[in-house]
């Protein structure tokens, strides 16, 4: 399991109920690489929050075998307890405690001698610029602060494996692009972030890899450009001086690419594509060899929301066959 921070073959949890057992994750594989991005999307009742919580000790899953920040999710749980840190949609912070306080609190649950513990809190207000908060009851804090505090204690024990549940819920975009620079920095340090979100320009902004879980399967996993690629609607725009040059491409091209006017002066071609670098080079060498001249491209495909809801709604559809 080297170089994965998590491992998962056969992730597999039912709940029993009145109309018997409820299947919630069904055979999942997971392969997150360390010192990476990796966001789990899926609509509410996906098993997006089973999953995390299996991962990260506080339930037993049915079947499958897990590897945590390498070691084994079922007999080595107080060891994987040890190298994460879990931050949940809603905030662990004391409100009626200071900052400091908050960090000092953690810092003991940590065990960390009061010299090392006091270090650790003073490292951490700097780093998540609530120095001059520090002595504010955390009630005072703005939503943005609250959630840089309770990421701060996190970070008390120094996990190389930090879950964050929906980490920027009602922050408002200041505070969210904020809450971003912070992760970015984590992963630049070593630091492994396993991201859920219902926001799908966050997990755009910030995934190395996404997968898409839905009925308790992923339904497709890649970057946010493979996913995209996935449904149609991508396209390559190219841009022509004059009308000359634009009814030859589209002469060449055929009757699958529209044209539509972009201004007074300027002429575009619309040619459907899924938008990877060999469509991109294969369409280029084309019209060079004819001696068409682009004066502009641009490539256009779907994004995320156009994924989650298709991808989405064709497994609902199937589900209901």
């Amino acid at each position: 399991m080297t170089n994965l921070a998590i491992a998962a073959n056969g992730l597999r949890k039912s709940y029993r109920g009145k109309d018997g057992d409820k299947v919630v994750l069904d055979g999942v594989d997971l392969a997150v690489p360390e010192g990476t991005i990796f966001s789990l999307l899926g609509p509410n009742g996906a098993g997006k929050t089973t999953t995390v919580q299996i991962l990260s000790t506080l339930i037993r899953a049915d079947g499958g075998e897990v590897w945590v920040a390498g070691y084994d999710l079922n007999r080595q749980a107080d060891d994987v307890r040890g190298a994460i840190g879990v931050t949940g949609q809603y905030s662990a912070v004391d409100k009626l405690l200071t900052g400091e306080e908050n960090l000092l609190l953690m810092a003991d649950l940590k065990h960390l001698p009061k010299r090392e513990g006091r270090k650790k809190a003073r490292e951490l207000l700097e780093r998540f610029d609530l120095v001059d908060a520090a002595g504010k009851p955390a009630a005072t804090y703005s939503g943005g602060m609250q959630r840089r505090l309770d990421l701060a204690m996190t970070l008390v024990g120094d996990p190389r494996l930090i879950f964050l549940d929906e980490p920027t819920t009602g922050l408002d975009p200041r505070s969210r692009r904020s809450m971003w620079n912070i992760v970015r920095d984590l992963v630049a340090g070593g630091v492994t972030i396993f991201l859920t979100t219902q926001y799908l320009e966050e997990a755009d902004e910030l995934a190395d890899r996404i997968a898409l879980l839905d009925h308790g399967r992923l339904i497709a996993e890649g970057t946010a450009e493979e996913l995209k690629r996935l449904i149609p609607g991508g396209h390559i725009q190219l841009t022509f001086a004059d009308a000359h040059q634009l009814e030859a491409a589209r002469h060449l091209v055929g009757a699958g690419a529209g044209a539509e006017a972009a201004g007074p002066e300027a002429l575009t071609l619309q040619v459907p594509s899924d938008g990877s670098v060999r469509a991109v080079r294969e369409l280029l060498a084309l019209l060079d060899e004819r001696s068409i001249d682009v004066a502009e491209m641009s490539v256009h495909t779907p994004d995320l929301d156009d994924v989650f809801l298709t991808l989405t709604g064709q497994q609902q559809k199937e589900a209901l066959r």
